[in-house]
């Protein structure tokens, strides 16, 4: 949908909880950028019981919503039509509304994510390890699906863990082995690390990083660096961050919503980080 600069048009991010998302920052920057000066991007606490309330009071002028925990499976059901890849995972990220009053769900953290690593030079790798098991491990494996050409090693606290990413493995087609979170320090061994978990995790796996590390992925950004990425620059390690996924899905998303292509990524990421030092 191409938006005239003239049309007031609104976003927003949805989840709960919201108060420190960045997505307001790097929507902002990027309508900036483009010239879209009466276009507004808002944050809104939203649980999975209010959602269906919320989409209900969704008006003409709303071009699109960004969703995060614990909103991206339950807003299937209230959706027209749901993309490809974010079937392919059950999660949906992004929704466009379009000028004929549908809802249209899409998943841009894994091309988010397949575009962060190609930024820093990784196009193929023949195995690689995931650290955890939640939602974002599985978008991480959707991710691999299209980058590793091997096995892929997910290192799970529980064999229930275990069994899902094997299942979400045999889904994506990639071939997912599973081994206990015990012996997480060989996963650091991988051509391609990434880590999935939440804040403070893997900080006790920094001690482990070998002396020639190759990439690590890690998705978070706040606070950042985490131990075991300062530790693996300090080696001479690639260090992929959260920040770097965040921004490059919210370019996909801009570029959506908008009709704008390309989405400002280089504005985008400036205020993504001017934002994360201020805090």
């Amino acid at each position: 949908m191409q938006a005239q600069e003239t049309d007031a048009r609104r976003a927003a991010v949805l989840g709960s909880p919201i108060a420190h998302s960045l997505s307001p920052v790097l929507h902002r920057a990027a309508y900036d950028e483009l010239g879209l000066g009466d276009w507004s991007y808002d944050r809104f606490e939203v649980d999975e019981a209010g959602l269906p309330g919320f989409f209900e009071q969704l008006g003409p002028e709303w071009a699109g919503l960004s969703l995060t925990m614990p909103l991206k499976r339950a807003v299937i059901p209230l959706l027209d039509e749901v993309s490809e890849t974010a079937t392919s995972v059950e999660a949906v990220n992004t929704v466009v509304c379009t000028e004929d009053g549908r809802r249209v769900g899409d998943n841009t953290d894994i091309p988010g994510m397949v575009a962060a690593l190609r930024e820093h030079g990784i196009e193929q790798v023949d195995s690689a390890a995931i650290l955890g098991a939640g939602a974002t491990a599985s978008s991480a494996l959707a991710a691999l699906a299209r980058v590793c050409t091997g096995p892929v090693v997910a290192y799970v606290r529980s064999e229930a863990r275990a069994a899902e990413m094997r299942q979400w493995g045999e889904r994506l087609d990639v071939e997912v082995r599973t081994a206990d979170w015990a012996d997480a320090a060989e996963a650091l061994r991988a051509p391609l690390v990434i880590a999935t978990t939440p804040v403070g995790t893997t900080d006790a796996l920094a001690t482990a990083v070998p002396e020639r590390p190759t990439t690590l992925f890690d998705v978070l950004y706040d606070p950042w660096p985490t131990p075991l990425a300062a530790r693996w620059s300090m080696f001479g390690g690639a260090v992929v961050s959260g920040l770097d996924l965040l921004v490059h899905q919210a370019v996909l998303q801009v570029e959506q919503m908008t009709g704008r292509s390309p989405a400002p990524l280089d504005a985008m990421r400036r205020a993504g980080e001017q934002a994360l030092a201020a805090r």
